[in-house]
């Protein structure tokens, strides 16, 4: 099977396609009435973490059922229980955004785990020294610290826009402690989820002998996220225990709001169909990134920063914050954005030195 060719520009640009879909995954739950949490949280779970994986493998992975017989099976258990610790930080991500909005959290915790996802994998196969003294590594370098940097300023504009809010008797259900507390759990084990595609990379490489190409990635899934999948489910059905509200999947409560269970289900099914798609577009763009494909995880989560602010603004979450507020924000996004470029560009530079050292020998035999 001939590999994937190296094309970090076109690897950037899927990233963004994956990194969209991300950040406006969890906007449909606004139309969602008369649901418990824990119904709408499993709802889109089973979509985005069971049944959709399940269906991006069988429609692209080639003789899948000869790729689950052959790969590793200690690759097989470590994606799923990486991925188990993964779902844990998916379900306080989504109660941290009830508290503090889809920048706040996206910055904290997606801040975070930028920094563990991307440096601790290469740290410890050992070969970050090694990848780092490569041609563009210092480009790369520049990238994640500014990067950083601009998630740092997206999370001081969350901090000011905090104030703004309290101050104005407009927050709702926000609360920086609670939601710090939750941003930082589910920073630190989001990050679990780089190790578990990581973990499964060996299921990928004996999707690669059967033909898969581009879409070797799907097949991970099917471990990492049903992994993540049982945490969520055990978590929910836990609540849906105690709350009695298992039965707001078939029939809708009595309440002052108007509400539809089909546009419910519709909503929750749309929640997963994006979460999911981050995860397919992260695949696509990350087998093109060449040499430095240990910088995906930093595009994808700078990315996702960066349009999950632009969602705060569209949703008017930083509607009657002071004009300071507007300007950091407007810096941070500023920052992210050339922290991606930079990020690029380190990756140009090193397929590029690639390319020629290919070709030099090539050359020398005319």
């Amino acid at each position: 099977m001939t590999p994937v060719a190296a094309h970090p520009l076109l690897g950037v640009l899927l990233h963004a396609v994956g990194a969209a879909f991300a950040a406006t995954c969890y906007t449909p739950q606004k139309r969602v009435r008369r649901w418990s949490w824990q119904t709408y949280w499993l709802t889109q779970a089973a979509f985005c973490w069971f049944l959709l994986p399940i269906l991006g493998a069988v429609l692209t992975i080639p003789d899948l059922a000869a790729v689950l017989r052959e790969a590793p099976r200690d690759a097989m258990r470590n994606s799923f229980l990486l991925g188990a610790a993964y779902g844990i930080g998916g379900t306080a991500f989504g109660i941290a955004i009830r508290h503090i909005g889809f920048s706040l959290t996206y910055a904290i915790a997606v801040g975070l785990s930028s920094v563990l996802g991307t440096l601790i994998p290469p740290l410890v196969h050992g070969t970050l020294g090694t990848t780092l003294g490569k041609p563009g590594a210092g480009w790369i370098v520049a990238g994640i610290g500014v990067g950083a940097l601009g998630i740092a300023v997206a999370g001081l504009a969350g901090r000011l826009k905090e104030k703004d809010l309290t101050a104005r008797s407009a927050g709702g259900e926000f609360s920086l402690a609670t939601g710090l507390a939750l941003s930082l759990l589910a920073g630190v084990l989001s990050a679990v989820y780089g190790f578990a595609l990581d973990a499964g990379q060996p299921i990928a490489d004996t999707a690669v002998r059967h033909g898969a190409g581009m879409w070797q990635g799907n097949v991970v899934y099917l471990f990492s996220n049903s992994g993540a999948f049982l945490t969520t489910t055990v978590y929910c059905l836990f609540l849906h225990q105690k709350d009695k509200s298992l039965g707001e999947l078939w029939t809708l409560q009595a309440g002052p709001e108007r509400a539809s269970l089909p546009v419910n289900w519709a909503m929750a099914m749309l929640t997963g169909l994006f979460w999911y798609s981050q995860f397919f577009f992260y695949n696509l763009g990350h087998v093109r990134m060449g040499h430095y494909k240990f910088t995906s995880w930093t595009i994808h989560m700078i990315l996702l920063v960066l349009f999950s602010n632009v969602v705060g603004v569209v949703l008017t979450e930083w509607r009657g914050c002071r004009v300071l507020t507007h300007r950091i924000v407007r810096v941070a996004l500023a920052i992210l954005v050339g922290a991606v470029l930079l990020l690029t560009y380190g990756n140009y530079q090193g397929e590029a030195a690639e390319q020629s050292a290919a070709a030099a020998p090539k050359e020398m035999t005319k």
